[in-house]
């Protein structure tokens, strides 16, 4: 078991910038893949961005270039930074964990809300 808590998120100006992190509770953070999701109103969630246990990284087309997923083993953390926010990144933001050397997310932080106003 694992919980997730998730900060950072809050208003933005378009163009700007947010960093979200995401704390986990236990001593096998290390040893689970990580995710960010969003989910806007009226639309299906969607992975923004993943990290493996080794710190290899993926993400969607529409953020490519503009967030950077990383994560800190020894805090048990995992960040969001975004950058050249757009208001089509207005989201509740989410992170989630698979099971320790599992593939599908299992657990899931309580969300975020990001707003970026034009």
């Amino acid at each position: 078991q694992v919980q997730l808590v998730e900060s950072g998120g809050g208003l933005v100006q378009a163009g700007g910038s947010l960093r979200l992190s995401c704390a986990a509770s236990g001593r096998t953070f290390n040893s689970r893949a990580m995710g960010w999701f969003r989910q806007a109103p009226g639309k299906q969630r969607e992975l923004v961005a993943d990290i493996t246990r080794s710190s290899v990284t993926n993400y969607v087309n529409s953020v490519k270039g503009r967030f950077t997923i990383s994560r800190d083993n020894a805090k048990n953390t995992v960040y969001l930074q975004m950058n050249s926010l757009q208001p089509e990144d207005t989201a509740i933001y989410s992170c989630a964990a698979t099971s320790p050397f599992g593939s599908t997310y299992t657990y899931w932080g309580q969300g975020t809300q990001v707003t970026v106003s034009s």
